[in-house]
């Protein structure tokens, strides 16, 4: 008969991650986890969730599974991991816009208090994108005719508050111009209004990229730091003449506060290799997207500090919401 001794339990409980109490000979994870990706199929938040769930689900050997919650300025997936049981199986997407609009609105949720950062995955890369047709082959066509015709050019966003919509606010605000801003759920929906010709324009990620490619539609913009490679002749906004205005909208995982510190790292580094999973690297780098890691503490201080630099934006543009 073999005898396992107390200190044999607890070295192989720190060499590994268990469930809490009466299942703490269960190893984390023993079943499907869910990431809500608050935004619609279609678009490259989805496109670029999919493949790193699908990478997890290698590394974890358990299936990771998306589960898209649109709406609400992509703040659902933060609202609904608030209120999840902080076992482990339930995380959620952390976008920008659920960090901004607590300082806009009452949230059901405490930026503070309410999560466990995971890890920090990526950014986005943003344009200004007209149909391939459209008469504005340069932004400063768009400005003018904005300026000639004021409040008359539609500008789509991908969710009303979110950070395209807002830069689209801060760039008409630079300009003294008046844009139609108008909302969809997220790229997946604005992109069918564009080729349709329901709007003049939009803000968008690099999802659009293959009907770039396509001539099917154009960027005007993008708003990285430096020109795109797939894109090498769209300029910046800073070559633009915006100082400094570099928009790229962040985020990372979080599950609910209270996770256990041992399921919180074997998320961490399931995840981790996700990203750096070389198909799910490939797709960054056909949606033109960084790799941006942090870990889970770099993760915690960096929600913080951007918690604090949207409560400073949203009382700089004088920010409302309704």
């Amino acid at each position: 008969m073999t005898t396992i001794t107390r200190r044999a339990v607890l070295g192989t409980a720190a060499a590994a991650p268990f469930v809490h109490g009466a299942v703490a000979q269960e190893r984390f994870p023993s079943r499907p986890i869910t990431i809500y990706v608050p935004f619609p199929a279609g678009g490259a938040t989805d496109v670029q969730m999919r493949s790193f769930a699908e990478a997890a689900t290698r590394h974890f050997g358990q299936t990771v599974l998306v589960e898209n919650r649109p709406g609400a300025g992509s703040t659902l997936g933060a609202a609904a991991v608030a209120r999840a049981r902080p076992d482990g199986y339930t995380v959620s997407q952390m976008t920008l816009p659920a960090l901004r609009l607590p300082h806009m609105q009452r949230m059901p949720y405490d930026v503070t208090k309410d999560f466990t950062p995971i890890i920090h995955l990526t950014g986005y890369l943003f344009a200004v994108v007209v149909r391939a047709e459209s008469p504005y082959q340069t932004w400063a066509d768009l400005v003018a005719d904005a300026r000639r015709r004021p409040g008359q050019v539609r500008l789509g966003n991908t969710g009303a508050n979110g950070t395209p919509h807002l830069t689209l606010v801060d760039l008409a605000e630079r300009e003294r111009i008046e844009f139609v801003h108008v909302p969809f759920r997220g790229e997946g929906d604005m992109t069918p209004a564009l080729l349709g010709g329901h709007i003049e324009g939009g803000a968008s990620g690099s999802g659009v990229g293959q009907l770039v490619d396509e001539g099917k539609l154009r960027f005007l913009n993008v708003w990285s730091r430096e020109r795109s490679p797939r894109w090498p002749n769209v300029p910046t906004l800073i070559e633009l003449g915006y100082a400094n205005m570099v928009v790229t909208s962040p985020y990372g995982l979080v599950a609910p506060a209270g996770l256990d510190p041992a399921i919180r790292r074997a998320l961490h580094d399931g995840f981790k290799a996700a990203l750096y999973d070389s198909a799910h690297i490939a797709t960054l780098r056909r949606l033109d997207q960084p790799l941006e890691y942090l870990d889970s503490e770099a993760y915690a201080r960096n929600m913080i500090e951007v918690y604090e630099q949207e409560r400073q934006r949203v009382e700089r543009l004088g920010l409302r919401t309704g």
